[in-house]
């Protein structure tokens, strides 16, 4: 409803065109191609994620996961679990819906406070919401700085690497005194396959639509073959697609809104303003990284505050010669790290509603969203890492 209201009122206000070439100026916004790109992304996203939730791939990825932790190292194992899992699906709501039934056991078995069980599993997620080459923020981020996927991993990686290694010796440490072990499920190794497909062919560079149409069929092959219909595949796919359609909404909307922004001269009036008291690649940084978070408080939807502003940081990065790889990755992990930090954003009000606790005893105990913002503003501090500052 926000973006409707801004999008009527921005064609109120464009007054230099009639009626009818304010809503085509509109439209052309919202067709613009790599509006379209990243809803043809969503839309294959969606299919992909759900159908392998109703294949059963979460459940085997979780008990592969969990099969391989030494019981001393619960709460690390918990958190790799988290990382690797988020990774391989590309969505942190995905991720703590699939581990934070175990983490309730693991905390009722283990006499571990539960809000700081919860919250292992919830930061963990934000590792693969960040970096996952799958996840809506990874395509909104590099298709609005135009660069390749793999590019932005580069740079992310080495950003956010040495936060998730502190964090995870901090809970080896303090988990190390316990002596448990999870309840596993059986390994059907067979259904892990449709992630690591996506992940290797990913790695590799290729076509993100390439990969979700390979990840897709695998998912389907494999439900074929063990337990599900192909009715239940296209049902499945189908409810996917569903599941993105606000997403998919927020995306036209924000495209058409901005295109008329442009139009009246507002991006320009905003990035004068912005940068009249920035002296260079710091501050115009800083000025990114602001705007996403100010954005993401806003709106509660990470994705959403980089669609928001990814032009408008496309554009600052012009003028002040940034790299795009290092702007994506700015967009992501300062997206990400509000996200994460908010009581009232989709992931902390899930986790929250699993465990049955309040959002707000969750935030204190979210060790690695802190320390990956930490190691962000370190990043555009000294200007780390190095070759993609120039």
């Amino acid at each position: 409803m926000a973006f409707l209201v801004s999008s009527v009122y921005a064609i109120s206000v464009t007054t230099d065109l009639h009626l009818t070439d304010r809503i085509h100026q509109f439209s052309k916004g919202a067709a613009d191609k790599n509006i379209m790109l990243m809803i043809w992304i969503f839309i294959m996203a969606g299919a992909f994620a759900q159908s392998a939730k109703a294949m059963g791939a979460i459940d085997a990825t979780v008990n592969l996961t969990l099969s391989v932790l030494p019981s001393q190292f619960l709460i690390g194992g918990i958190f790799l679990a988290a990382c690797f899992i988020s990774v391989s699906i590309g969505t942190s709501v995905g991720t703590i819906a699939a581990l934070t039934p175990v983490a309730i056991g693991l905390a009722e078995h283990t006499g571990i406070d539960l809000a700081y069980m919860v919250a292992v599993v919830v930061g963990g997620s934000f590792f693969g919401d960040n970096l996952s080459f799958i996840s809506d923020t990874t395509i909104a981020a590099t298709t609005t700085q135009h660069c390749q996927m793999r590019d932005k991993f580069r740079v992310n990686i080495l950003i956010v690497l040495p936060a998730a290694l502190i964090v995870l010796g901090i809970y080896f440490v303090q988990g190390f005194s316990l002596n448990a072990t999870a309840e596993i499920g059986p390994i059907e190794w067979v259904k892990v396959i449709p992630y690591l497909l996506v992940l290797i062919t990913a790695l590799l560079g290729m076509n993100v639509m390439a990969v979700l149409f390979l990840g897709l069929i695998s998912t389907g092959l494999i439900g074929l073959c063990t337990d599900m219909t192909i009715l239940g595949w296209f049902q499945a796919m189908g409810e996917g697609i569903l599941g993105m359609s606000e997403l998919i909404i927020v995306t036209l909307l924000a495209g058409g809104m901005l295109e008329l922004i442009r139009h009246n001269g507002g991006i320009d009036f905003i990035i004068e303003k912005l940068t009249r008291h920035i002296s260079g690649k710091r501050g115009a940084e800083f000025t990114i990284a602001a705007l996403v978070s100010m954005a993401n408080l806003c709106t509660a939807n990470n994705t959403i505050a980089i669609l928001t502003t990814g032009q408008l940081a496309h554009d600052i990065s012009e003028k002040f010669s940034l790299n795009p790889k290092r702007v994506a990755s700015i967009l992501d992990t300062f997206s990400c790290l509000v996200q994460g930090l908010i009581p009232y954003g989709a992931q902390m009000l899930i986790a929250a509603g699993l465990a049955q606790i309040s959002p707000a005893s969750i935030i204190g105990h979210l060790y690695y969203p802190l320390c990956m913002g930490i190691c962000a503003i370190l990043a555009i501090i000294f200007r780390y890492p190095r070759r993609f500052s120039r």
